[in-house]
């Protein structure tokens, strides 16, 4: 035994000594590079001098990262996340000051601004080294597992029981069908193991595909899921008449008022209650452990609220900063180059990607990406219970270069190795982990209702009314969630440009687009207009949205009838008759009546449900936002989300059934929760669950 000590001793020192030397290396490379940075005398030195020099300042700034570092990080918790990001490139640069002038000789010298860069080049040699050295060492490596995982119990936490922890991982935006074209295409191994495809091993996980409600985006699906009711949500952004505001589902506030909404429906406080962690996601699930969660963006910084688990575990390795910074620069550069070949070769559809967008994907696709993946892997070697985690990657990139496109699949190349990540930490956990993945929605691909037509919804909507419309139609935002995030990690408000919150004229509709679904209300009258009271004040405003060959069907309250679905050439449907004629809803599948009259009975549905074009054949739609790939609202891969669960569970559903709704999602994964704390065997789904 005191052998095999003195070997890891040994083999530890030699991985120490191995970073130093090649960290002195690199200092004395960028001495001889960079003109402010030096390591002689100003009357020169023996090259003896001045590889002692290299040598001390690179074990001096190595122990001043070690020691000093951890401590800095935890005083700037409550600074935003990308504030920190920025602030660890000059705190680096302060540290490797600090470690030149502790040389008694005082030989070196460097520009603030110099010492900034070689520190960083230092820091990211130093952990590539490292790491090189621990993946040729595998004990080196489990040891370093083991040890994180034992600092829960170091801390004085309780230990972690026997049963299985559960691990939610959200793909942002991933389509079943999309999921199994990268599967057949090679772009996603773990997956296709897992699954057994083309492996010749034995499966370990089920795919089963379910079907989003008529809000097919991440507000009212998560929601759903998360907290069990997304009753009341009929669009990713909706205007309420009775407190006369926008509700938008990627600003804080509202995130923390539809949070409070579902609690109080469900009447419980969410599926991470117990010992759950939430990370990166729009609402917490009633986790205690919070990490880039929207809801909690709106609260007064406090020690609740610090996402200390997040920030700490990425941000207390400054390699990491340093890391993640320079993906972050090869990601902005990827997108200008990609959108520049787009442009060059003419691509359809094609819309805007300039502006702030290449930064706004390069945040959703590596920094949002790592802080997500090493705080679940930090839950996981901590023993939590369940961890649910949101990665937009792929559905910020799908936005705008489209769900099939190769900018696309190189997104879901990456996220399979972070899926790859989590399982190989798992494995070193200290109690047994089930990997859930799951999608919130897909994406229909198709080019916009702007570019198609020449105008938008709302100059169609003034049109029917008889308002002047203007020449040049306005470009209708994007929605997407990384947006949002961005603005929440740097804590400024989220209120779209052009987006009020409360409208202005009050005599003019309100026009509001979510995908490929739009919301038109009135707001100078108080409840939900019927259709006897719009064809009243503006007779021609349904015929020509109803006849517009880019619109499928209408929703509107209807006196008569209670409510009634609108088409073409007349089509005028009651919602109790809709299984026998389905009129204009036949492209959009089955399922579809039932996901309209479940709207239609929203307190907050607009006086007028517009759902765009569907094409069946290919699937496309028409985005009232300028997105071409988008989801929202009802037609094609977008309502058909996936389900990757372990063996090692019941199924979803029973055979034959249908997995419909986030609400019935939600219950089954609060059954997959359940069983963990029972009989390890799988179990067959409650009676009562099959009968809701």
């Amino acid at each position: 035994m005191r052998g095999v000590r003195w070997r890891r001793a040994a083999s530890q020192v030699g991985r120490s000594t191995a970073v130093w030397a090649v960290s002195t290396v690199t200092m004395l490379v960028l001495a001889g590079i960079l003109p402010d940075f030096r390591l002689r005398s100003e009357n020169g030195d023996s090259a003896t001098d001045i590889a002692v020099t290299a040598a001390f300042g690179a074990g001096a700034f190595g122990l001043l990262s070690a020691l000093v570092w951890p401590l800095l990080v935890r005083l700037l918790l409550l600074v935003p996340a990308l504030v920190l990001g920025l602030l660890v490139f000059f705190l680096n640069g302060a540290l490797l000051l600090v470690a030149l002038h502790l040389n008694p000789a005082e030989r070196g010298a460097a520009a603030p601004e110099t010492a900034v860069v070689v520190a960083a080049v230092m820091s990211a040699v130093a952990s590539a080294t490292g790491a090189a050295l621990a993946v040729r060492d595998d004990e080196a490596y489990r040891r370093r597992l083991y040890r994180l995982s034992d600092r829960r119990r170091r801390a004085g936490g309780p230990p972690c029981p026997p049963s299985p922890g559960t691990v939610f991982l959200q793909l942002d935006g991933v389509g079943h069908d999309t999921l199994l074209d990268a599967v057949g295409k090679g772009l996603m191994p773990t997956v296709a193991r897992w699954l057994d495809i083309g492996d010749g091993g034995r499966p370990t996980h089920r795919l089963t595909p379910w079907r989003t409600d008529w809000s097919s985006q991440t507000g009212a699906s998560q929601l759903g899921i998360l907290h069990g009711s997304n009753h009341d949500v009929p669009a990713f952004r909706w205007y309420e008449k009775d407190t006369r505001e926008v509700v938008v589902c990627n600003r804080p506030t509202s995130a923390a008022e539809l949070q409070r909404r579902a609690v109080e429906y469900a009447g419980h406080g969410g599926l991470l209650t117990v010992d759950g962690a939430s990370r990166g996601n729009l609402f917490s699930g009633g986790a205690e452990q919070q990490a880039l969660v929207l809801s909690i963006a709106t609260r007064r910084r406090s020690r609740e609220n610090r996402s200390r688990d997040g920030y700490f575990a990425y941000f207390s390795d400054p390699a990491n900063a340093v890391r993640t910074a320079l993906s972050f620069i090869a990601e902005v550069g990827r997108e200008i180059g990609q959108s520049t070949r787009a442009n060059l070769r003419r691509q359809r559809p094609r819309v805007s990607r300039g502006g702030l967008y290449p930064l706004v994907r390069a945040f959703a696709t590596v920094v949002e990406r790592d802080v997500v993946v090493a705080a679940v892997t930090g839950d996981i070697l901590a023993g939590r219970t369940a961890v649910y985690a949101d990665l937009v990657a792929y559905d910020e990139v799908a936005h705008h270069s489209g769900p099939a496109s190769r900018d696309a699949q190189k997104v879901l190349e990456r996220l399979d190795r972070s899926l790859a990540l989590i399982e190989n930490v798992a494995e070193h956990a200290p109690r047994p982990y089930r990997i859930v993945v799951l999608s919130d929605h897909g994406q229909s691909p198709g080019e916009t209702f702007r570019s198609r037509y020449g105008l938008t919804l709302g100059d169609l909507v003034r049109a029917g009314c008889g308002m002047p419309v203007p020449r040049r139609a306005e470009h209708t935002r994007s929605g997407a969630e990384a947006r949002a995030a961005v603005r929440a990690a740097l804590r400024i408000p989220v209120e779209e440009a052009g987006e009020q919150r409360r409208p202005g004229r009050r005599e003019e509709p309100i026009v509001l687009a979510s995908g490929n679904l739009g919301l038109i209300s009135f707001p100078d009258v108080t409840h939900r207009m019927s259709k006897e009271e719009i064809d009243a004040r503006h007779p021609a405003l349904l015929p020509t949205l109803a006849n517009h060959p880019g619109i499928g069907f209408l929703l509107v309250r209807s006196d008569e009838h209670g409510g009634v679905v609108l088409g073409a050439h007349g089509a005028e449907i009651p919602l109790a008759d809709l299984d026998d004629d389905t009129g204009p809803l036949a492209p959009f599948g089955p399922g579809t009546a039932d996901a309209i009259r479940r709207t239609h009975s929203f307190p907050h549905t607009a006086d007028i449900m517009v759902n765009s074009l569907h094409d069946p054949a290919d699937g496309e739609v028409l985005a009232f936002e300028e997105q071409i790939g988008s989801h929202g609202g009802l037609g094609g891969a977008q309502g058909r989300p996936f389900l990757l669960s372990p063996l090692g569970v019941s199924a979803p559903v029973g055979a034959g059934e249908e997995l419909v709704g986030a609400e019935q999602v939600h219950r089954v994964l609060r059954r997959w929760l359940r069983e963990s704390n029972g009989p390890q065997v799988p179990l067959e789904a409650a009676a009562e669950e099959r009968a809701a």
